[in-house]
């Protein structure tokens, strides 16, 4: 048994969970560590010396992951960074490689997807039948005109389909781009429209919830917006065809014969292009490289993640989302990777955890507010289903509650680990993370990740310990962006990341280092609640809000400094059926009042039908502040960037009044 629930010291957090000493040395970074002290010299007594040395010797560190992983350079690299720069690093000038090569490195009869739809339709497929999928869509590209450096966008759920999209189009350097089907019309040709791709793949429908959605009118509207398109491929997803494409079935049949080949392309060459939210304008393309996704997501798979072959990894996610990336990099270090495409809550919200015990998963991943939907509904997954083979819970999107903790150890239980992680689209990784070796302490996030050089800093831009602060990353690392599709001069990239702190990427949140080397994340800073000088991140007030019955969704909003003179805090409540506010605003008071401060008590409490949410679901707080402030709507939000774009209509109705 680990040991967990080992209480709390006054002035510490509570430690939840510690690693068994036989796991951590079974473990891929004691290996790494091994190897390390073995091949270089190199002996580190515990994880923060380690992470240590990662960040103020990048080149060694760097090197060595790739050396360690057995990256396959078609040609050599001349050095690993160039010089310490940011933006505008140079990692490993003159290698060549390429991604897909590395993913599909096994040509043998393991297992390497598992796939779900809510309906029931599965599938399954081993390394060596996803090479030859892999082979003949590549083919197929080849044949509708794709070359190296071409885009491939494609609307899809989280399906093989997909997967082997994906992995086609990187195999001959083409550039990959994906939407989830579940996006409007104009939110994806934002998006694809920029980057003129050559070919689309498409389903001609999805599932979710229950229902079946029909997409071909969005894919007729695509194909019109896209004058770029050679083809549009066709998946049949929902039995439905469309003239003018070429069907799937169709192009693996005809190029079932093809040879797997891959084209090395330089370290930097672009891979995919991932989205900013695009709430205030067209979304930035975001472009990461060939090599710096391998060797990140070797790191974080490997090392921190601790998966190989024989385990099964999920994470919930749609492909609109980077988590799909980091998801499928799981076949770069030769695991199994669980495909789920449907709602996680149909028919209800133990769909997936009995998908966890149908394929015994080892490290099931998930979002903080899915956590907390299981909690509030009092579920008890472990007493239900199988759970033995987990090893690790994981969680990101939003700040996981000491709540929500709480209840991944008593409801799936005390052995499981749980990974707590925060990072970004902007590199696609996690860079606050957990690690084998590190404990768990109730609602922090275990440890800063290896070659990640996350600081808080204070507003004189010091790093402070122990301090609420400025989420910073003050070294270059290799899957920051090569560029944003379309910023010529790179003017836009600067203005994102290091128009606050020359040569430090600002990330955007508010952090706290612990003195343990743990962190805990307050939400966005340019959200912040300001009050009588006192700063909260948002994170706080929602635990203490969406903690009460009766509220099943918040948004706290701080006028101050929004261009209102009286700068009220105003809370947005949905409403469980049947509560009513007035009965319900005493006791958000006091609750307020005892876990926050008198001054964090809003001025005013507001009933509304929804909040509204960007495609990826994260609450749209900066938006309504700046729609309050009297910021014209369409200047304030894309309305196509949101889920529910009708959700700003009291918003705008306030801003009015």
């Amino acid at each position: 048994m680990t040991d967990t629930r080992a209480g709390t010291v006054a002035g510490e957090a509570e430690l939840l969970w510690r690693p068994r000493p036989d796991r951590v040395a079974d473990s891929h970074l004691a290996a790494f560590r091994s190897w390390l002290a073995a091949e270089k010299g190199l002996a580190f007594t515990d994880y923060p010396e380690l992470w240590e040395w990662s960040v103020t010797e990048l080149e060694a560190f760097w090197g060595a992951v790739a050396e360690y992983f057995e990256v396959v350079f078609h040609s050599e690299p001349t050095a690993v960074l160039t010089e310490r720069v940011m933006p505008g690093a140079q990692w490993f000038p003159g290698a060549t490689l390429n991604y897909a090569e590395h993913a599909l490195r096994r040509d043998s009869d393991d297992l390497a997807v598992v796939f779900h739809r809510e309906d029931g339709l599965s599938s399954q497929l081993t390394y060596r039948q996803l090479r030859r999928r892999v082979a003949a869509v590549r083919a197929g590209l080849v044949a509708s005109g794709v070359r190296r450096g071409d885009r491939v966008v494609a609307l899809v759920p989280n399906s093989p389909e997909a997967l082997v999209a994906f992995l086609a189009a990187a195999s001959l350097g083409a550039v990959w781009s994906s939407c989830s089907p579940d996006f409007g019309a104009r939110a994806i040709a934002d998006r694809f429209t920029q980057i003129e791709p050559t070919v689309l793949i498409a389903v001609d429908g999805y599932r979710y919830n229950g229902r079946g959605f029909d997409v071909r009118p969005t894919v007729e509207q695509l194909r019109s917006a896209i004058p770029s398109l050679k083809a549009t491929v066709l998946i049949d997803y929902l039995g439905g065809t469309l003239p003018g494409t070429v069907a799937w079935d169709a192009l693996l049949a005809e190029h079932a014969d093809a040879e797997l080949t891959f084209e090395p392309v330089p370290f930097d060459h672009p891979l995919w292009v991932l989205y900013s939210s695009g709430t205030t304008g067209l979304p930035k393309g975001i472009v990461q490289g060939h090599g710096g996704i391998v060797l990140e997501h070797l790191k974080m798979l490997a090392l921190h993640s601790d998966l190989g072959p024989g385990d099964k990894f999920f994470w919930f996610t749609t492909t609109g989302w980077m988590m799909w990336n980091f998801l499928v990099s799981g076949l770069l270090v030769g695991t199994t990777i669980v495909l789920f495409d449907g709602s996680p809550a149909h028919p209800d919200l133990s769909v997936l955890w009995h998908l966890a015990e149908q394929h015994r998963v080892t490290y099931f991943g998930t979002s903080a507010p899915y956590i907390q939907s299981c909690l509030k509904e009092g579920l008890k997954p472990a007493e239900r289903y199988d759970l033995t083979a987990l090893r690790v819970v994981g969680s990101t999107g939003a700040p996981l509650t000491p709540e929500g903790f709480r209840w991944i150890a008593d409801a799936i239980g005390e052995d499981v680990q749980i990974a707590s992680v925060s990072g970004g689209t902007d590199l696609c990784t996690a860079f606050v993370a957990a690690s084998p070796d590190r404990p768990v302490w109730l609602g922090e996030l275990s440890c800063r990740a290896l070659g990640a050089s996350v600081h808080a800093y204070d507003e004189q831009g010091t790093p402070v310990v122990d301090q609420v602060g400025e989420l910073v990353i003050t070294e270059p690392m290799p899957s920051m962006p090569v560029f944003f599709w379309g910023d010529e001069d790179g003017a836009k990239l600067h203005e994102a990341y290091f128009g606050t702190y020359p040569g430090v990427w600002r990330h955007g949140d508010w952090i706290r280092i612990t003195p343990r080397g743990s962190a805990v994340i307050y939400g966005r800073s340019d959200s912040t609640l300001n009050r009588g000088g006192v700063r909260m991140g948002t994170s706080e007030f929602y635990r203490v809000v969406e903690g009460l019955e009766g509220v099943a969704d918040s948004l706290v909003i701080d006028t101050s400094g929004a261009g209102r003179t009286d700068g009220e805090l105003l809370c947005f409540l949905v409403l469980a059926e049947g509560v009513a506010l007035a009965d319900l605003e005493p006791t958000l008071k006091k609750e307020l009042r005892t876990n926050l401060s008198p001054r964090h008590v809003p001025d005013r409490f507001v009933a509304v039908a929804e909040i509204p949410r960007t495609l990826n679901g994260k609450k749209c707080e900066v938006p309504v502040k700046k729609i309050l402030a009297g910021t014209p709507p369409d200047q304030a939000v894309s309305r196509d960037a949101l889920r529910n774009p009708d959700a700003l209509t009291p918003f705008l109705t306030l801003a009015t009044t």
